[in-house]
């Protein structure tokens, strides 16, 4: 049984988007456009499909393939911005039973540097209209353990509400036991709270346990509360909070 809200959206929804959308490539401004619609492809989160008049005109080429997807049939094209090109990055809707997607396109997310809501960067993938996060501070203990042995206990976290993940329980660096913390290269981004600074492994008796703990010295706005503060990965970890162990979640996402 989940313990917490999910925000499932039945796959080809369509909705305007009110936000101004740019996208960057090679330094170039690929598309700016305040008529992007939100599609959602699978059920968590929407892709941003725009209409072609928005897009900078002399940067697709087409790839003379027609592909069939479940939005309907589309060209691919590739990219151009001065010596930059990236293969497949866009669709052309040219055929579809869905309203207003006839003659917009989708790039890939991926394939371009850097995208932009109203001025704000987004990374990973366009935020979910219907996703919530807040960090709220609290007095709840807290205590986080692996194979028995406690790596943080706090009675002040803040804890991250996400639609669509598990509570996650950011805690002091001075309440944290560092001596099995092992930092990592990893670095990981989210639409949502921004990239992460810091990543570490735990070391338990010489066992590796691989990118559990992560930090943000920058995040969004909207989760100032949790800067530089730790978070433990819920799904391999052990967590009680006020005494209670929590069941550990399966979920689709990483942090």
């Amino acid at each position: 049984m989940n313990t917490y809200p999910l925000a499932n959206v039945p796959v080809n929804h369509v909705e305007p988007s009110p936000r101004r959308l740019r996208a960057v490539l090679a330094g170039e401004t690929v598309l700016d456009t305040t008529q992007a619609l939100y599609v959602w492809e699978w059920p968590f989160y929407p892709q941003y499909y725009v209409p072609m008049a928005d897009v900078r005109p002399g940067l697709l080429e087409s790839e003379r393939s027609i592909e069939s997807t479940p939005q309907g049939l589309v060209e691919m094209h590739n990219v151009r911005a001065g010596t930059v090109i990236r293969p497949h990055a866009a669709r052309v809707v040219r055929e579809t039973t869905l309203t207003g997607l006839e003659g917009t396109v989708r790039l890939e997310w991926s394939a371009i540097d850097a995208w932009f809501e109203e001025d704000e960067r987004v990374f990973v993938h366009p935020r979910n209209p219907y996703v919530r996060v807040d960090a709220l501070r609290s007095t709840r203990t807290v205590r986080v353990s692996l194979a028995g042995v406690v790596l943080a206990e706090s009675s002040s976290p803040v804890m991250v509400f996400e639609t669509g993940l598990p509570t996650r329980y950011y805690i002091n660096r001075t309440e944290v036991d560092f001596t099995h913390l092992v930092p990592s290269d990893t670095v990981t981004e989210c639409p949502y709270k921004g990239t992460t600074s810091n990543y570490w492994s735990i070391d338990i008796d010489g066992e590796l346990h691989r990118d559990l703990v992560w930090s943000y010295d920058f995040p969004t706005r909207q989760l100032l509360p949790v800067t530089g503060m730790l978070a433990f990965y819920n799904e391999k970890i052990d967590i009680f909070v006020d005494g209670r162990e929590l069941d550990r979640p399966h979920t689709h996402f990483f942090e």
